[in-house]
């Protein structure tokens, strides 16, 4: 029962984390100045690119199948590692999208606005609390 508990607090975390960069992509899509400035940026993106984009947006949503399928270490092993990588990509995607810094290329948002800095810090929050909850895992009901 125990192992349950944190397999449903991990399931939780990356419903909110694909929910929050879902909500932020529709918000860049209908915000009317984002919406030209990601028009020009996106055609510049090679199809490459919008692999990426499209695996970093459903890796969140995979990782919901393999907390509940997988069973033992290599599930908690799983949830940390790639708990790690959501969070540095969304470290990332926060300052390319809601905080500009002149080392980070300009991303698909007209400005820093509050609700795109809300909805990434919320992911990047979610992914943090995945690799703390991967982490402190009890490791013999792993």
């Amino acid at each position: 029962m125990e192992t349950l508990n944190w397999k449903l607090r991990i399931v939780a975390l990356w419903l909110i984390a694909a929910e929050a960069y879902g909500a932020h992509m529709i918000m860049v899509i209908i915000d009317p100045v984002s919406m030209k400035i990601m028009m020009e940026w996106g055609a510049t993106i090679p199809a490459e690119g919008w692999l990426f984009g499209a695996i970093y947006w459903l890796i969140p949503l995979w990782m919901v199948f393999v907390t509940v399928a997988v069973k033992g270490s290599a599930n908690r092993w799983a949830n940390f590692a790639l708990g790690i990588v959501g969070t540095l990509l969304g470290i990332y995607h926060f300052f390319m999208c809601g905080v500009p810094l002149p080392f980070v290329p300009p991303g698909p948002v007209a400005g820093p606005t509050v609700y795109h800095s809300l909805l990434l810090a919320t992911a990047l929050a979610a992914t943090a609390l995945i690799i703390w909850y991967s982490w402190k895992w009890p490791k013999q009901e792993a």
